[in-house]
């Protein structure tokens, strides 16, 4: 086996419970790192969301020509504001803009788009160019730099299975499904032993991390608790656990975690209505927690999708696209309407013609946020101006 294979295999901890020798369990006992009170919280929506269907250009008559079968009725989005309007679901989404705490970022995408779920979602998990392949991720990379120190739990993804976007080639993230199915180690594990061959050591170490991530995460859960009630769906329930381990200042840099559903080729109208009213439900009581506890200003929230839909339904849904929304929370963003408007008379192929690169949004999280040069994790593109 190799070292990442190694780093597959031990990375992940969705269940069970690694016991390990008792001269490997210091390892990742040191000091968590914290640099200053920023983190980082991605919500990614899979399947490709229909952008033009969440944020939506309800005054302009090309948008009901191109969507005669499934536009919204003017009459029925909320929150108009020069143009654009927010899906009846998001009712909060309009809420937390009237806050001042939300910021939509207009027309987002990248050269060269790829319409495959899997290769766009490795684009915008790994921040490359279309045609540049990497085996670690934007988030990896920095958290490598980042932790200089091996930290099991400066990211942690909720999942059933890794995300490309926080592998790096240190075991700092941690991938988790249920945090009550974690077992803090006991006295007992120091004698169990996997093995006197010394080659098994890295794999040792790695799964050490894991074991060790899972009681920082058990100490800070202990110290927190939900004081809003949140939906009972497993985005709500996953933003939960990402409360309760801000507030229990497990000191993550990263938390992850994703909502399936969109790719709405059929039957649109009715199943992004449903996973809309899921997003906004499970974000409110997220928000409304970080702001009641006073986190919020510490806490950027990004929502994002691997790409939009195509501009023209395909007569009960749509087709997959390109450029979309991207939606910030918290973090004290300037609570903007960043880019211009969908442009939908100067389509490239049927599709909205890209104008913010998704590398900028990042540029401008990791320098602002994170106080990180993102150039040193290979992103070259400017950061996003006007966004904090």
């Amino acid at each position: 086996m190799n070292r990442r294979n190694f780093l597959t295999l031990t990375g992940t901890f969705t269940g069970g419970t690694l016991l390990l020798p008792d001269f490997l369990h210091a390892f990742g006992s040191q000091s968590n790192l914290v640099i200053g009170e920023q983190c980082l919280v991605f919500i990614q929506l899979n399947g490709g969301n229909d952008g033009l269907n969440t944020f939506i250009p309800y005054d302009n008559p090309l948008y009901y020509d191109l969507r005669s079968k499934i536009a919204l009725d003017k009459n029925d989005v909320i929150n108009k504001s020069k143009g654009m309007a927010f899906h009846p679901a998001l009712k909060d989404f309009a809420t937390i803009q009237q806050n001042g705490d939300l910021t939509i970022i207009q027309n987002v995408g990248y050269p060269e788009p790829n319409r495959s779920h899997f290769r766009s979602q490795e684009i915008w998990q790994t921040a490359t160019a279309s045609n540049e392949y990497l085996s670690n991720g934007w988030l990896g990379r920095y958290l490598d730099l980042q932790c200089k120190e091996h930290q099991p739990t400066a990211g942690v993804n909720f999942d059933n299975i890794d995300n490309l976007a926080l592998k790096g080639n240190e075991p700092n993230s941690i991938t988790v499904k249920d945090p009550n199915r974690f077992k803090i180690r006991n006295a007992n594990d120091d004698n169990i032993k996997l093995s006197d061959n010394p080659q098994l050591d890295f794999v040792r170490k790695i799964a050490n991390s894991v074991t060790e991530g899972s009681d920082d995460i058990q100490k800070a859960l202990a110290k927190s608790t939900s004081e809003i009630n949140y939906p009972k769906t497993a985005l709500g329930k996953n933003l939960e656990w990402i409360a309760r381990l801000i507030k229990g200042n497990l000191n993550s840099k990263i938390y992850y975690t994703s909502q399936n559903g969109y790719d709405t080729h059929d039957n649109q109208i009715n199943i992004q209505k449903r996973n809309l009213t899921e997003l906004n439900d499970a974000i409110f009581s997220f928000y409304t927690e970080l702001k009641k506890a006073q986190l919020l200003q510490n806490v950027t929230l990004v929502v994002f999708s691997e790409f939009g839909r195509r501009v023209k339904d395909n007569g009960n849904g749509t087709d997959h696209g390109t450029a979309a929304p991207m939606f910030i929370i918290g973090g004290s963003n300037k609570g903007k309407i960043i880019g211009n408007n969908p442009n939908l008379s100067d389509l490239d192929n049927g599709d909205l013609k890209y104008e913010i690169d998704f590398r900028s949004v990042y540029a401008s999280l990791l320098q602002s946020k994170m106080n990180f040069d993102y150039t040193k994790i290979g992103i070259n593109n400017k950061t996003l101006t006007g966004l904090f």
